[in-house]
């Protein structure tokens, strides 16, 4: 899911901030390869320094300028972020290696509690061998997170997606370090269908593939999809026994933040089809007899959109669903050929309606991402379009448990 960036506490952007701003414009206005380097090159040099002093706040401030005021220059340095965050080069014994973050995501579907779980040594084993033998390249090293981790418990900016790498990267290399440290799971909000990631760290000797579908690409292209099907086949079993009583699908091992969104639009339309069948059952009630409010949410124009879903005759929200957007999701140039795509909000209420609710409320305007100060909770709009925290009456059947 799209990480949180913090927000900058002042509108003056600082001089490392405003550099930022002038080299991801000059890359966007670029018209050549070799300009193109020079400027990445620039770039690299100073977002690798605030990674390394930690600095979020400057790489998220000329973000949030940028966002406001050109959407080129913004894709431009998210981008490069991005990259060198979950790339870098580390040399050992005097040779070079790339080094890669990635995640191997399993979206996940329940009516129990979808299990973030440690991973015995000898599982960890296993997933390492299966990602050698039908993922990755030749001459690779790898080292496995022991953990299935949930999103919580995952890297939250730039800089720390820097440090697990540097971490992960130096146990591939078998150079001394420590693993990184996860993030504490929140309890509060338990979604009916989720992602879980397999995190690693893969090396290779510089300049070599990383990939076994860069290897081996097949006739049309279609070496990725090949490595998926041996990758799933091989780790169904695996999968089964650490996600008991969940539903899943395995998706293809990748670079860390492609991975992460390809996961989050595969997940939106489980989590809304978990929930209406788990509200019908927990209220016990048809599909029909629940009320869904629709709304985007921003805070400069719509990241994602929430549904609140309530009881017919009710105003009170008793479960929410999030649907986050990635870049302009919504405008994307299309070929001669493709049909012209659906707007999300009707997406959205053709999702709903599939799964049997027909009260589909659609509120105007973007509203903000509001989240419980409390415990966390993101919360979901009513039908008087205020964003509210998401409770099960009392008599009904409790929140997601365990499954035993």
């Amino acid at each position: 899911m799209a990480r949180a960036r913090s927000t900058p506490s002042s509108t003056r952007l600082t001089r490392d901030a405003t550099r930022l701003v002038s080299l991801a414009l000059a890359l966007h206005s670029s018209g050549s390869r070799v300009e193109d380097q020079y400027w990445e090159n620039e770039l690299g040099t100073l977002l690798n320094k605030l990674m390394r002093a930690g600095n979020d706040t400057i790489i998220d401030s000329a973000l949030d300028h940028l966002s406001k005021t050109n959407l080129g220059g913004y894709e431009v340095l998210i981008e490069q972020a991005e990259t060198l965050s979950e790339s870098c080069v580390i040399e050992k014994d005097g040779a070079r290696y790339d080094v890669l973050l990635i995640v191997a995501p399993i979206v996940a579907w329940t009516r129990y509690s979808i299990p973030a779980c440690d991973l015995p040594t000898s599982t960890v084993t296993s997933l390492q061998s299966h990602l050698q033998a039908h993922v990755l390249a030749a001459n690779t090293q790898v080292a496995v997170m022991p953990r299935l981790a949930s999103l919580d418990q995952m890297p939250r900016s730039f800089c720390e997606t820097w440090e697990w790498l540097l971490k992960l990267g130096a146990q591939a290399l078998a150079l001394p370090g420590a693993l990184p440290k996860l993030h504490i799971e929140p309890d509060a909000f338990n979604m009916l269908a989720d992602t879980r990631y397999l995190v690693a760290a893969i090396a290779v000797p510089e300049g070599q593939p990383l990939f076994r579908w860069q290897e081996e690409p097949g006739e049309l292209g279609n070496g990725r999809v090949k490595c998926l099907e041996a990758w799933g086949d091989a780790t169904q079993a695996l999968f089964t026994e650490l996600l008991a009583g969940c539903g899943f699908e395995i998706l293809v091992p990748d670079a860390y933040y492609v991975s992460n969104r390809e996961a989050d639009r595969r997940v939106r339309p489980l989590s809304v089809k978990a929930a209406v069948s788990w509200l019908g059952s927990a209220l016990n009630i048809e599909p029909s007899q629940l009320r869904a409010v629709v709304a985007g949410c921003g805070e400069q124009r719509i990241d994602e959109y929430r549904i609140g879903f309530t009881q017919k005759n009710k105003n009170e929200v008793v479960y929410g669903c999030l649907w986050p957007l990635y870049g302009r999701e919504d405008d994307q140039p299309l070929l001669d050929s493709e049909p012209t795509p659906i707007d999300t909000v009707d997406e959205i209420a053709s999702l709903l309606k599939e799964c049997g609710v027909t009260d589909i409320r659609r509120l105007p305007g973007t509203l903000p991402p509001d989240f419980c100060e409390d415990c966390g909770a993101p919360h979901f709009p009513n039908p008087s379009g205020e964003m509210v925290h998401a409770e099960l009456p009392e008599d009904a059947e409790t929140a997601p448990a365990h499954f035993h």
